[in-house]
């Protein structure tokens, strides 16, 4: 099994974009997704954005993931 996590578009530099995922800022790999742009959400996974998902979608999963870790707790 596989897990993908939403992160917003900072800024994107050529195939290479700046994310933010709960605070935290990283740099992902756009190849598989060239035509996301600052503000879109994507999925990403093992250093890729894989997908393009939008907003209401990413922030769910955001909330049921934050929700789980408090649960972990």
């Amino acid at each position: 099994m596989c897990l993908a996590i939403p992160a917003l578009v900072k800024k994107v530099e050529d195939k290479e974009a700046e994310v933010e995922i709960g605070g935290i800022s990283r740099r992902i790999s756009l190849w598989l997704t060239p035509e996301a742009k600052v503000g879109d959400y994507v999925l990403l996974h093992t250093g890729y954005a894989i997908s393009i998902i939008d907003q209401d979608e990413a922030e769910e999963t955001l909330r049921l993931f934050e929700q789980i870790a408090k649960e972990v707790k």
